[in-house]
């Protein structure tokens, strides 16, 4: 189940607000600018399903954000406890970082942190199958996948060349809660 947890960037120990309500969510984040929605499948994936099958399912709500908000651009990643890269990805990830465009995610399965730095406030937001979350440019982030990591997702970009990330140098994801299985 999804669940947003909300903290002062000078108090980690404390959420000062939570919730697993999907609405309640939405409102929080849409407070700050934050899309946040849940998307249905089209048609029934299979078990192991490969990009081209997750991508002809939610083709439908794919096309109504390209059209809203000019996605060049989309794919399927995924990423699973055995991949040999699984630690050194994480930590490239757990830094704060920002971009020059929206960061999209669609969790097709499995689940993600992700955690924004806005306004005095780190916002924690579970993700998790049917989530999607769309990080504003410019956002300071950064995102937990897990020391297991299990998650199947579809990325948006604008810029033809993918994700790019610019990192702000400030340690402050090491003193958060991260995503433990």
């Amino acid at each position: 189940m999804s669940a947003l947890t909300v903290f002062t960037d000078t108090k980690a120990g404390q959420p000062v607000w939570q919730s697993r309500d999907a609405d309640a969510i939405r409102q929080q984040l849409d407070a700050v600018g934050v899309r946040f929605e849940r998307w249905q499948a089209n048609s029934k994936l299979s078990a192991n399903p490969q990009p081209a099958e997750v991508i002809a399912a939610y083709q439908h709500a794919i096309d109504r954000l390209v059209a809203e908000k000019g996605f060049q651009s989309w794919d399927v990643i995924s990423m699973r406890a055995d991949h040999p890269q699984r630690e050194e990805l994480r930590q490239k990830f757990l830094a704060e970082h920002t971009h020059k465009e929206d960061e999209v995610r669609f969790f097709v399965e499995g689940a993600g942190l992700f955690c924004l730095h806005i306004s005095g406030k780190i916002m924690q937001i579970l993700c998790e199958k049917n989530d999607l979350i769309s990080v504003p440019a410019g956002t300071p982030h950064w995102f937990d996948m897990g020391p297991e990591p299990h998650f199947t997702a579809i990325r948006l970009f604008n810029n033809p060349e993918g994700w790019i990330a610019n990192f702000t140098g400030d340690d402050i994801a090491d003193k958060y809660p991260r995503l433990e299985n």
